[in-house]
């Protein structure tokens, strides 16, 4: 992948090259610690971090080229400028024109929505591998070519990133990308030069309002996903939108969706509708309803949210033509997620399960799902995250305490913030609702954790919340490796014994 300096420029209005624009650029980056012989340095300007300070690192290891908005910018002897009037905007011209728009030669699944969208993107990606295409997965807990496991630092990585982790699937000769797209992404365009060809609306409720300000802001900046299906200026045809028809805001998604639609839904009339519905201790039972007639489904993961899950997974499936029997076919063989409802097993009487429900709705979700599998009690560890909506944290207090039969509220990710002080509005709502149950506030997780479980009888669920996946916890001043799995099967082996 090569382009000049001057082929770049010409992409941005206002832009002016300081030094020789035939200079050959062979990659672009904004990571001093990844840049190779002829890179073009991308000089961000973060909040926490000046890519400006990085220069002599980056010239080091082969950088031919700075690119900046910053006048004052220091010139690196030996280098060109490409100095552009906004960064951010230039990029995300500049980065899917340099690697010849990679997503317009695969197809491109999209899945937005507050809940879901790890599940879908991982049930998407076993329908199409069962069809035998080569599949690309960008999402929350990792990216992966085919089985290839990359690491993800974003559910959405910046343009940057993006693009050249779109390439590097492209080269790997992959047929279809899977994509959750997050809410920050869309409001900040990472998904610049991106076409997607079938999009998917999952659900909205509480989350991000410490970013997005308002609940419509936050649904505005879904919608941009939609808007993307709808572009004159896209090159290929066959564009869905697949939207969840019982969640208010569906309508707006398809309001911004000039393309074909498939609706899901349980309680409103869709295009996808689920009866018959059995949530088992051990998996769910249901039947889909749709135009060639009906799809039974006896799956081997459990909830009414992976109802909704499953219906979202076979509409995209369905737009993309995957016949049928083949969606049958991987559906029930899905055995599910890592963090999403999983659980752990050590060879106790009680069950354990870990879930990344973050959200009122993920937490209420969660613990309406264990009620109907629980034969004693619901023992729930959870905790909200620092830095983050604070508007939410009494709202899933108080969900917990209601839902739950012991409520042990403990700390997340507390990033910067007084984990004590997030405890307390955490609290506030367990209080509101807990009556006279059995109710615990302790800071540290792993005590937490352990409490928990030890207190456990047969029958009960313990359920922690919050983090699933992630193997880390966020402190003020340091990341520690935390994983809420390792932790339960290390309480759950001390109990018994083993």
């Amino acid at each position: 992948m090569e382009k000049t300096l001057g082929a770049l420029a010409e992409l941005v209005e206002g832009a002016e090259i300081i030094g020789n624009s035939d200079t050959l650029i062979k990659d672009i980056e904004h990571d001093s610690r990844k840049v190779t012989e002829g890179t073009l340095f991308a000089c961000i300007a973060g909040a926490h971090v000046d890519g400006h300070t990085f220069i002599p690192q980056a010239r080091e290891k082969g950088a031919v080229a700075i690119i900046t908005d910053n006048e004052d910018a220091p010139m690196p002897a030996g280098m060109d400028v490409l100095l552009v009037p906004d960064l951010s905007k230039a990029l995300k011209v500049i980065v899917p024109f340099f690697y010849d728009y990679p997503a317009r030669r695969m197809r491109v699944i999209g899945i937005t929505g507050t809940n879901g969208k790890t599940s879908i993107s991982y049930m998407i990606r076993s329908m199409l591998r069962k069809m035998g295409f080569r599949v690309g997965l960008i999402g929350t807990i990792q990216i992966m070519i085919e089985d290839e496991v990359l690491p993800i630092h974003n559910t959405t990585p910046d343009v940057v990133e993006l693009q050249a982790t779109i390439n590097r699937m492209l080269e790997n000769n992959m047929d279809y990308v899977v994509m959750e797209v997050s809410s920050h992404a869309l409001d900040q365009d990472r998904v610049a030069g991106v076409e997607f060809d079938t999009v998917v609306f999952t659900n909205l409720t509480q989350d991000h309002l410490d970013y997005h300000k308002t609940f419509e802001n936050y649904r505005s900046a879904k919608a941009k996903l939609f808007d993307s299906v709808s572009r004159r200026d896209n090159v290929k045809n066959g564009k869905t939108a697949v939207v969840n028809i019982d969640d208010e805001a569906g309508r707006v998604m398809l309001e911004h969706a000039d393309c074909r639609h498939i609706t899901y839904g349980i309680d409103n009339d869709a295009v996808l509708r689920a009866e018959n519905i059995q949530v088992l201790a051990d998996g769910t039972r249901f039947d889909i309803r749709h135009q060639f007639g009906t799809l039974p489904l006896d799956l081997k993961i459990t909830g009414i949210f992976n109802v909704y899950n499953v219906m979202a997974a076979v509409g995209a499936a369905l737009a993309e033509g995957i016949p049928v029997p083949v969606i049958k076919a991987a559906m029930e063989e899905f055995t599910g997620v890592p963090g999403r409802f999983e659980l752990v097993r050590g060879g106790q009487d009680f069950a354990v399960i870990v879930d990344y429900a973050h959200t009122p709705d993920g937490l209420e979700n969660i613990l309406h799902t264990a009620r109907k599998i629980c034969d004693n009690r619901i023992i729930t560890v959870f905790g909200c995250g620092g830095d983050r909506d604070r508007t939410k944290r009494p709202i899933m207090g108080r969900i917990a305490a209601e839902l739950s039969d012991v409520i042990v509220a403990t700390s997340d990710n507390p990033r910067t913030e007084d984990p004590a002080f997030i405890l307390g509005q955490v609290v506030e709502g367990v209080e509101q609702a807990a009556g006279d149950k059995e109710h615990e506030a302790i800071i540290d997780r792993r005590e937490a954790i352990f409490h928990a479980v030890n207190i456990a009888k047969k029958g009960d669920i313990v359920v922690i919340a919050g983090k699933g996946h992630e193997d880390y916890q966020i402190l003020k001043d340091k990341t520690i490796h935390f994983d809420d799995k390792e932790v339960a099967m290390e309480a759950i082996k001390g109990k018994i014994g083993e």
